[in-house]
């Protein structure tokens, strides 16, 4: 095709005046801040849903679950602890004590299972675990009434279960331990799952987001710049005021929406992976924690399955800090050395479980010192179980009931309650840190983005505003060549 055809063609699809060069240039401006505003306000949409989401759903979820999970390990904890107290006289105030918990705990695992019940409407897998979980949650009440009804007939004394009552006892335990304790921490899994998966999705989109804000802040720039350089040009004026604001405002629009964007990233990290993280880990592990001290008490109380009930403990032990090749006679002296270990070297951690995983998400001030001062009162409770089994062994059964139950300062229960305490206040500097992320980034998700979107809609303004004077000097219509 000859030049001159190809010159007419590129003319033909241009602007042939400078009026229309500046309207063609003013309006790219404008639609290249509408597409900034757009991506502004999709990002903020985006942010606050997540928040939104993991506030309202997840997380509360998570708390539900766990907190089932706690409490359906607890009731069954004292449903052993009264009938292992018998009819004792001396036990009447700690088996009116653990009737009263067992009481608190059916009441709260009730108000959880209704919480997961409602949450799940919608979700036909999510319901029917729940349903599940309702109907095993009825079938164990009634046997652990059976079981008490017969305690309280029999009159047996503490630690001499009759048979009878025992086998109730067994059928209703072994419901709560192969039934109701997996369907609970099915739960928890399932949630927590649904809470990583939201938090991978929501990063993943405000990735993208990034990109799109940034394209279209970078379009902006570059039009606003070749519409100054146009004027500069054209009319040999160094700088056109509105152009030159619009210019700097789209530049920190660009750069600020960034920042907000790594900000959002940065919150929703924190609360999940430096803060929930770890509340899900311990509050599994007070769960364990509990479970573990019932089967204490199932161990004082169904004698013939003493070694079953003691392996069941251990098992719960390494759950909680698992130390490779430990026995439950070695376990004191090889945890004594893990955190001997541990504390000539930080990074040298000998123990994984749920407290190895709290070790190793170590984040917020407080933190550290806490959880090794959970450790250390896990360690006294661990040495006082060795205690009760050594009275067992010596034919003491009252003896280690006696010490198990007791809460005098250096006794067995008084270690588990200062060890809970300790174990609740990690959780809470954890809990605490997950509030704060979680607070901070939905309260800037969609106000930031908004607030930028006002300020690119200013700069569409000034784009309209900035070429008003170049415009008014030609004619309607004019026809000055570019």
């Amino acid at each position: 095709m000859p030049r001159r055809r190809l010159k007419q063609l590129w003319r033909g699809r241009l602007p042939s005046t400078v009026p229309k060069w500046l309207k063609l240039l003013r309006g790219a401006s404008i639609s290249a801040s509408a597409l900034l505003i757009a991506a502004l306000v999709v990002t903020g949409v985006l942010a606050n849903s997540a928040w939104s989401d993991i506030r309202n759903h997840s997380a509360p979820q998570i708390t539900s679950a766990t907190g089932l999970y706690f409490t359906l390990n607890d009731m069954d904890a004292q449903l052993a602890n009264q009938l292992m107290f018998g009819t004792n006289k001396d036990l009447a105030d700690d088996r009116s004590t653990a009737a009263k918990i067992y009481g608190e705990r059916r009441s709260q695992a009730g108000v959880y299972l209704r919480d997961l019940s409602i949450s799940a409407q919608g979700d036909p897998v999510a319901a029917a675990s729940v349903a599940k979980a309702i109907a095993d949650f009825g079938a164990y009440e009634e046997g652990a009434s059976h079981a008490l009804l017969l305690s309280k007939q029999n009159a047996h004394a503490a630690g001499r279960t009759d048979a009878e009552t025992l086998a109730a006892y067994r059928s209703t335990t072994e419901l709560m331990r192969t039934q109701l304790l997996p369907e609970a921490d099915q739960l928890v899994t399932a949630n927590d799952v649904a809470f990583d998966t939201t938090y991978d999705e929501t990063t993943a989109h405000l990735s993208s987001a990034r990109v799109a804000v940034l394209s279209a802040g970078v379009l902006l720039l570059v039009l606003l710049g070749a519409l100054q350089l146009f004027l500069t040009l054209r009319f040999r004026r160094l700088v056109n005021p509105a152009l030159a604001a619009a210019f700097l405002i789209a530049l920190g629009v660009s750069i600020t929406a960034n920042a907000q964007i790594s900000d959002q990233q940065e919150y929703l990290f924190g609360a999940r992976h430096n803060a929930y993280d770890s509340v899900v880990a311990l509050t599994r592990a007070r769960a364990v924690l509990y479970d573990a001290n019932a089967d204490e008490s199932r161990y004082l109380l169904d004698q013939p399955r003493a070694a079953e009930h003691e392996q069941h403990f251990f098992d719960k032990t390494q759950q909680l800090m698992n130390l490779p090749g430990a026995t439950i006679g070695t376990y004191d002296a090889r945890a004594d050395a893990a955190m001997k270990a541990y504390r000539a070297k930080q990074e040298d951690l000998r123990f994984t479980g749920f407290f190895g995983d709290e070790f190793r998400n170590i984040t917020f001030v407080g933190e550290r010192e806490q959880a090794e001062k959970t450790v250390a009162a896990y360690q006294v409770y661990q040495k006082d179980d060795r205690r009760i089994r050594a009275l067992v062994a010596a034919g003491d059964v009252t003896g280690a009931i006696a010490f198990c139950v007791s809460y005098a300062p250096g006794d067995s229960n008084w270690a588990f309650t200062e060890l809970d305490k300790s174990l609740q206040k990690v959780i809470t500097i954890n809990t605490d840190a997950y509030e704060e992320s979680a607070s901070s980034g939905d309260s800037s998700a969609l106000s930031g983005p908004l607030g930028l979107s006002g300020a690119a809609v200013v700069i569409a303004v000034l784009a309209f505003i900035g070429l008003r004077r170049p415009l008014a000097e030609f004619p309607p219509y004019g026809r000055e060549r570019a």
